[in-house]
C-alpha cells in the first residue's frame, strides 16, 4: 500500500444499504490495515475552512507576549496556548518545532460535566477567533459521530454505540503552527513520530507533503489529501478498545527541504475522545484464540491522564 485510502462519507448516510454497507467495509478494512483514511463528503465547508484558516493565522501572528498571555498555568496545555517547543514525542527529549492552541467541549446541557473541564480560552484581540473555532469543532464533531457509527457496525456493535460516550467528549481541537525553520535542527522535527491517544482524529490541512505514515513493514508513506478531504486516523483508545483489531499508526510530520525552510505549515487535528469514565476494556467481540486479550483495563480519563505526564504537558 503506498497511499492511504479515500472514502466517501456521503455513502454511509445515503439512506442506500449497499452504499452504506460498502462505507463499513472500506473504512473498516483501511483501518485494520494501516489506521488511515482520506474522507470526503464530511460537514466542514470551504468557507467555514477557510475562516478558521484565517483566524488561525491571525492569532499565530500575533506577538509572542501577546500570545504566551494566553497559556494557562495548570490545565496541562488543554485549553488555550502552549508555546513552541513545550510538546514533546513520548520517549523523546527534543520539543517538536510547533506551537498551538486548544478549543475544547463545549458543554451546554451538563452542569457537573462541564466543571470537569477547563473553561475555553477567548482571544480578545480576535473577535471572530473563537465563534469561528467553536462552528468548526461542531461539524468535526459530527463528522466523527458519523465514522464511528461505521466502525461500530464494523465492530459488531450497536449503530449508536458509541453516541453517549462522545456527548460532551473530552474533545480538542488544535490549531497547529510549525514556523518557519531557522537554523539546522538538532534531532527535532515538527512532530516526531508518535502515535495518537484519543479514538480518532480528524486532519486538516494535510493538503501538501509533510504528514508521513508508517506502514506495517516499517516503510514511511506519505498522507496528502485532496482539497476536500480530511485524514482521518485511529487513535490509542479505540486501538485498545477493539485489542488492536483496529491500528493505531505511528505516524509523523518531516521538516521540509532546505528551500522550503522559511515557510510556515499549518494543520489542524480534531481529536475525539469520549468522556472520562468510558471503560476502554477489549470488546468480547475482538478477543479469540488468534487474538487474546492484549491490554489492561482502564478508563478514558485514567489512559489520558498517564499519555499527558509521558507527553510533558502534565507534571507529576
Amino acid at each position: 500500500m503506498d497511499r492511504i485510502p479515500s472514502v466517501d462519507l456521503k455513502d454511509f448516510i445515503s439512506g442506500d444499504s449497499k452504499r452504506k454497507q460498502q462505507f463499513i467495509d472500506e473504512i473498516g478494512k483501511a483501518f485494520e490495515n494501516i489506521g488511515f483514511v482520506a474522507l470526503k463528503g464530511h460537514f466542514l465547508d470551504d468557507q467555514l475552512e477557510d475562516d478558521l484558516y484565517g483566524e488561525v493565522r491571525n492569532f499565530f501572528n500575533l506577538p509572542k507576549d501577546a500570545k504566551e498571555n494566553y497559556e494557562i498555568p495548570g490545565i496541562g496545555g488543554q485549553r488555550g496556548y502552549v508555546s513552541f517547543g513545550k510538546e514533546s514525542a513520548k520517549g523523546k527529549k527534543e520539543g517538536d518545532l510547533k506551537e498551538f492552541w486548544h478549543f475544547g467541549q463545549y458543554v451546554e446541557d451538563d452542569d457537573e460535566r462541564r466543571k470537569e473541564y477547563p473553561e475555553n480560552v477567548d482571544v480578545k484581540e480576535l473577535p471572530n477567533f473563537n465563534e469561528v473555532g467553536k462552528k468548526t469543532y461542531v461539524m468535526l464533531e459530527k463528522t466523527a459521530k458519523y465514522v464511528l457509527r461505521a466502525l461500530a457496525l464494523y465492530l459488531d456493535l450497536e449503530e449508536t454505540y458509541f453516541d453517549n460516550y462522545i456527548h460532551n467528549g473530552n474533545s480538542i481541537l488544535r490549531p497547529i503552527h510549525y514556523p518557519p525553520i531557522k537554523e539546522e535542527p538538532k534531532n527535532a522535527v515538527r512532530a516526531a513520530a508518535h502515535g495518537d491517544i484519543n479514538l480518532i482524529t480528524l486532519l486538516m490541512g494535510a493538503q501538501g507533503r509533510g504528514l508521513q505514515v508508517q506502514r506495517n513493514d516499517g516503510e514511511w508513506i506519505d498522507a496528502i489529501a485532496e482539497p476536500d478531504e480530511l485524514i482521518i486516523n485511529v487513535g490509542d483508545m479505540l486501538s485498545r478498545h477493539s485489542n488492536n483489531k483496529l491500528k493505531s499508526t505511528i505516524h509523523r510530520v518531516i521538516n521540509p527541504p532546505r528551500e522550503l525552510w522559511g515557510t510556515s505549515r499549518y494543520s489542524i487535528p480534531f481529536f475525539m475522545h469520549p468522556i472520562s469514565e468510558m471503560k476502554l476494556d477489549a470488546l468480547e467481540s475482538c478477543i479469540d484464540d488468534k487474538n487474546p486479550k492484549q491490554f489492561e483495563d482502564i478508563t478514558a480519563g485514567e489512559f489520558l491522564n498517564e499519555r499527558l505526564i509521558e507527553l510533558g504537558l502534565i507534571k507529576k
